[in-house]
């Protein structure tokens, strides 16, 4: 499916081809990929996302305000495909080509610094990006294009954090949500210890979804992905939730992202 979508999203001035290196926490994959230079454009929405990240994220353990969160997500509730350079014209979300690709994720990330990152990920109908937690991280989440359903958790005693407790030993969690999200609903926000920060996506249809990550998962500063296996309590909106290895589905592949250009006035 990487080729494929690359080959949909491509334009007619490829320079050759280079081999990258892509990791995800213990998962290595080398991706051939092909270089392009796509001609200066700019997308005004996606530069104003950019800075206004550069303001709201100040780093390890600042948690965005309510002013700024509602910036961000006014910003992200008015972007489109086309200021990222998608279109629903590509062939990958076209319905009668469901059966034909992989079901295997793709990412490509647009900006990324120590204290945010911009990622976009694109799954085929029936992908999945299984049950997984964000350390320490405020996450905004913009659906552009197709029907996804999220599924969320928060522990239900936050306090007691997933390094002190014994990752052999299911811990009782609060669903925050388990429904189907549109490019019509609003963008949803997960942060440290609350608005669902224990996340499953699973694709209706194909899907691209816009990640705001700050800050973005780090292995040497502690914030490692976690995967999660989920037991219903009853049927009062718990569950419990038991860490497992990384699952074969989690395994992404990455391409260069091609759409508009970010400038950045401080380099």
């Amino acid at each position: 499916m990487t080729e494929s979508l690359m080959n949909q999203i491509r334009r007619p001035d490829a320079v050759g081809h280079v081999d990258r290196v892509i990791k995800k926490n213990r998962f290595k994959r080398k991706v051939r990929i092909a270089l392009k230079r796509p001609m200066p454009r700019v997308s005004m929405t996606l530069q104003r996302l950019f800075e206004s990240c550069r303001e709201v994220f100040r780093g390890l353990g600042t948690v965005p305000s309510a002013r700024d969160v509602k910036k961000l997500c006014h910003i992200l509730d008015g972007m489109k495909p086309e200021d990222v350079g998608l279109s629903m014209n590509l062939q990958f979300f076209k319905p009668k080509d469901v059966a034909e690709g992989s079901s295997r994720v793709t990412f490509t990330t647009i900006y990324q610094c120590e204290n945010f990152s911009l990622c976009i990920f694109f799954l085929p109908a029936t992908a999945v990006i299984p049950l997984h937690n964000h350390p320490e991280m405020t996450v905004f989440t913009k659906l552009l294009l197709g029907t996804m359903n999220i599924k969320a958790y928060d522990w239900v005693d936050p306090l007691n954090s997933d390094n002190l407790a014994s990752p052999s030993r299911p811990r009782l969690a609060r669903m925050k949500a388990n429904r189907e999200f549109t490019p019509r609903c609003n963008t949803s926000v997960l942060y440290p210890t609350s608005g669902g920060n224990i996340h499953e996506f699973t694709a209706v249809t194909p899907c691209a979804v816009l990640d705001v990550m700050g800050p973005p998962y780090s292995k040497d500063d502690g914030r490692d992905c976690s995967y999660y296996r989920d037991t219903p309590c009853g049927g009062d909106g718990y569950g419990w939730l038991e860490e497992i290895e990384m699952p074969n589905e989690s395994e992404m592949d990455g391409i260069e992202y091609l759409g508009p250009k970010i400038i950045d006035f401080t380099t």
